[in-house]
């Protein structure tokens, strides 16, 4: 089953099980979002799970969009991906536990004939960690009733069978995650679903949201209960597909076969991170994202260097990303017409980022050759001696490790290693040497090994790679910086996201049309708004936005939500980066006669209740790109 016949199945069986197809939400979230990226397909759905009635009904289902920034140092293997598609269906509190696991079952092993004999489950056992809440023994006798044995249902905690809240606070609750077993004992006779051993790959996953972690750490029961459930595309079709990764499919095969005819010195693992970074970044750009040195922006240009990079160890002559880039518009653009109608603007930010890489190795190159010329190089036969002998990803772990120089060379003599504990460190480039290379310029760590090693000098790595991790922590971190957010639609983050669409209006007015959103984020303590302008903000520019936006407040103008179609919406001279369609709608709000705006929502009655608005600074964020920060005032 090819991912295209997956895709038009799930929509089918949940359509006769009485669900409303919704379009795919953009990448970028829509209004002030609770991470930088859509993870799930619930962040665009968060007003309706906690309560809002959507237009498009109680029971919903889509193919959604994702991208997930804690993954991109596990992608290589055979699994991970930072971009992919989830399929999903939602109860808004209408049908519960019983009808989701059901029907989950049923399409697993009837609609796509996966052995029921090979599905084990996982459920939440109960974790300190919530206080309150309980072992879910509802979803266990629901297994149990549909034919899963006992000693395949699996009890675990938080970490495992918990989902949410996305930002600090939100709903959450309980899940069940299904599992197949891929492979027999050599996988591991000890080993279960939620382990790391290869033998159980997850499928899908029924969230049971029926709580809202609250900002004093409570969880308190939703006034509906809801159900999201998730399966990724690219997984289950390469198990549809018996493949043993998610490369070997007709998703990813065309796109590593044109990167496989460019490259001089094949690999896999530089292939597959070619193929998931260039894929990702096609799809970010189309959904506005720029290369830059902050947040999205950050993010984007990390995967398109990190492509370049791995496309020099393949030894792709040139420039080649774009190349790579029409492959995925063509493998997509059937499904997301977007991508050809943006391919231009694709192309052209592939091109600029991957010139000024160029630059930016070429800078690398002579920085590293300075860290070099400081070091005292190996004598030729001793260097060959070692690197033969503990190989080239040694780096003396216990002498690095070693608090005196004693110990350290009695363990050199130990290993019979010809060179003495001196000669071994001025010989080697530290961790945090070498991570400046790796985080400035880009450099992998390989490459920076393959650098030293060509002047017979050692990297101590282990320290390197402890540098690395801490900066993978940080990365993940700004992954989830949005948090606090709408998500928990405050009074206060509903009075600032309304400010926003007078501020957005206001910016028009004074700088002209061409301003449009880029993003925003919203927390409890203030605003920030991105947008497109070329040049920087004067004073006396400020103070009129300010002065527009406080006059339209101090108007009351009405806040109203409309639906209406896009035809209908562009016609009313509407705006905004983001256009949520529910069916064959938009959701549109109007600010008097003032504001129109594409947007979901939520925002108070009149703007009298925005209170007071003042505009703290403008600062610029990249080539064509300015951010307004900004704080209200209590109304």
């Amino acid at each position: 089953m090819t991912a295209r016949e997956l895709k038009k199945k799930y929509l089918e069986f949940f359509k006769k099980k009485g669900h409303t197809v919704i379009p795919s939400a953009s990448l970028v979230p829509e209004h002030d979002p609770t991470v930088l990226f859509t993870t799930a397909g619930m962040h665009p759905l968060v007003p309706f799970l906690l309560g809002e009635p959507h237009p498009a009904g109680k029971r919903l289902v889509n193919v959604q969009k994702s991208f997930r920034t804690d993954d991109i140092d596990d992608v290589g293997d055979p699994w991970h991906n930072t971009f992919f598609e989830m399929l999903g269906n939602w109860s808004l509190g209408d049908y519960w536990k019983r009808e989701a696991i059901e029907w989950s079952l049923e399409f697993l092993t009837r609609e796509l004939g996966l052995d029921p004999n090979r599905v084990h489950v996982t459920v939440f056992g109960g974790d300190k960690e919530i206080p309150g809440v309980k072992e879910d023994t509802e979803s266990i006798e629901i297994w149990k009733g549909l034919g899963i044995p006992e000693k395949k249902i699996y009890k675990l905690g938080k970490k495992d069978n918990w989902w949410g809240p996305v930002g600090a606070t939100g709903p959450c609750g309980p899940d069940t995650e299904m599992f197949y077993d891929t492979g027999g004992p050599e996988h591991g006779e000890n080993c279960q679903p939620g382990e790391t051993c290869g033998k159980y790959a997850e499928i899908w996953n029924d969230v049971f949201m029926e709580f809202n972690k609250t900002t004093g750490g409570k969880y308190e029961p939703l006034k509906q209960k809801n159900v999201d459930t998730g399966m990724g595309v690219e997984r289950t079709v390469a198990i549809l597909q018996g493949k043993d990764n998610v490369y070997d499919t007709e998703i990813f095969t065309p796109i590593m076969e044109k990167i496989k005819s460019l490259s001089k010195s094949w690999n896999d693992v530089g292939g597959r991170i070619i193929a998931d970074h260039l894929r990702a970044s096609v799809f970010l750009i189309s959904d506005g994202v720029k290369a830059s040195n902050v947040e999205r922006g950050y993010i984007l240009r990390r995967l398109v260097r990190r492509a370049i990079r791995y496309g020099k160890q393949l030894e792709i002559p040139g420039v080649f990303t774009k190349e790579v880039a029409q492959v995925v518009v063509d493998n997509y653009k059937d499904d997301y017409s977007d991508l050809e109608k943006n391919s231009e603007t694709i192309n052209n930010e592939l091109l600029s980022e991957e010139e000024r890489f160029e630059t930016v190795l070429d800078e690398g190159l002579k920085k590293s050759q300075k860290v070099f010329d400081k070091k005292v190089p190996v004598e030729d036969r001793k260097y060959k001696r070692v690197m033969q002998t503990l190989g080239k990803r040694e780096v003396f772990r216990e002498v690095y490790n070693s608090k005196t120089e004693k110990e350290g060379s009695a363990y050199l003599k130990k290993i019979k290693a010809p060179l003495t504990y001196d000669e071994l460190k001025k010989a080697t480039v530290s961790g945090k040497e070498a991570f400046d290379l790796y985080q400035t310029f880009g450099f992998p760590i390989e490459m920076i090994i393959e650098l030293a090693q060509a002047k017979n000098l050692f990297v101590d790595v282990a320290s390197l790679q402890q540098e690395v991790k801490r900066h993978q922590e940080v990365s993940r971190a700004a992954g989830k910086k949005f948090a606090g957010g709408l998500a928990d639609h405050s009074d206060i983050t509903i009075r600032e996201h309304t400010a926003t669409h007078l501020l957005h209006q206001a910016l028009r007015d004074v700088l002209g049309n061409s301003v449009h959103q880029i993003g925003s984020n919203i927390t409890p303590e203030r605003i920030r708004f991105d947008f497109s302008h070329s040049e920087k903000l004067t004073e006396k520019q400020i103070k009129q936005v300010e002065d527009i936006v406080n006059s339209m407040i101090k108007e009351d103008l009405s806040v109203k939500k409309e639906l209406m179609t896009q035809p209908e919406a562009d016609k009313a001279g509407a705006i905004g980066l983001f256009r949520e369609k529910y069916a064959d709608k938009v959701s549109i709000y109007k600010i008097g006669d003032y504001s129109i705006e594409y947007c979901g929502g939520p925002h108070v009655g009149h703007t009298g209740q925005v209170g007071k608005f003042k505009i703290i600074k403008g600062e610029a964020l990249g080539a064509g790109q300015r951010r307004i920060r900004a704080v209200l005032n209590s109304v």
